[in-house]
């Protein structure tokens, strides 16, 4: 039996890689499927393929009034969300001028990486939230990273940014139990997943498949991991109705943790 079957879902950043991969499973588990980016031709021929119960929907993360035009929508159209899935993010490059280094670092490029990464989850909290209570149950995801554990020295406002997005997965996930909303947030925090956001870092096409393997030979498993994977665990966890994972806080025990799945790495 589909595991999503009659769930309104939202994906953002869902043009390619992660994104499209978990758009595509949910959508095989039969849930209805909007899928938004800024990316609107790649966006729009990713939702025609998949055919029925699917859509696009021009999203740009970091700006509230295309939230709240997104929202309006989904009130019209279907009256609820079941899940969001907050994946919308840039590493920056080559979407900003750098250095992203600490001691060198250009504080606009930071920002930027910020408003899509940070500012677009909150943004996307903020108003599944006031949707979703309203029927007292949902599941938001949001995409951290491993270098939100870590850090990346020649990516500083990136793992910042993940850092910052498993941070407040964890508010998110408190206030809600507090508030008796009955919506579950989480997070996945992705390790060195083959997809179109490390294009230019993998180089020309006759250095591609060397750079790949290098890569891929420090991760346990020995390989890079697929989007495909990660959507699987996107499922899982907007299938269930409770997980618990690790928690830094000091919260009541009445209080569900949030999940940090760690994938690959």
């Amino acid at each position: 039996m589909p595991r999503l079957d009659d769930k309104v879902t939202l994906v953002t950043g869902a043009a390619s890689g992660i994104g499209l991969a978990i758009a595509q499973r949910f959508h095989d588990e039969g849930a209805t499927v909007v899928l938004t980016d800024i990316a609107d031709t790649a966006g729009a021929a990713n939702a025609a393929a998949l055919g029925e119960r699917a859509r696009y929907v021009h999203l740009d993360v970091r700006e509230e009034d295309d939230w709240r035009s997104v929202f309006a929508m989904l009130k019209a159209e279907y009256d609820r969300l079941d899940v969001l899935v907050n994946n919308a993010g840039i590493t920056g490059w080559p979407q900003t001028k750098g250095p992203h280094d600490p001691e060198h670092l250009d504080l606009d490029s930071w920002h930027q990486v910020h408003a899509t990464n940070l500012d677009g989850v909150a943004l996307g909290c903020k108003y599944a939230i006031q949707m979703m209570k309203l029927h007292h149950t949902g599941s938001i995801i949001n995409i951290s990273s491993r270098a939100g554990l870590v850090g990346v020295p020649a990516a500083a406002a990136y793992a910042s940014s993940k850092a910052a997005v498993r941070n407040h997965t964890k508010s998110v996930a408190l206030y809600c139990a507090q508030q008796g909303y009955g919506i579950r947030c989480n997070s996945i925090h992705p390790g060195a997943i083959l997809t179109p956001m490390w294009d230019f870092m993998l180089g020309p096409e006759e250095t591609r498949a060397a750079n790949i393997q290098a890569l891929g030979s420090d991760v346990p498993i020995g390989r890079m991991g697929t989007p495909a994977e990660v959507a699987h665990a996107a499922v899982r966890t907007a299938h269930r109705r409770r997980i618990a994972g690790r928690h830094g806080g000091h919260a009541s025990k009445k209080l569900p943790d949030p999940v940090e799945s760690q994938l690959l790495r």
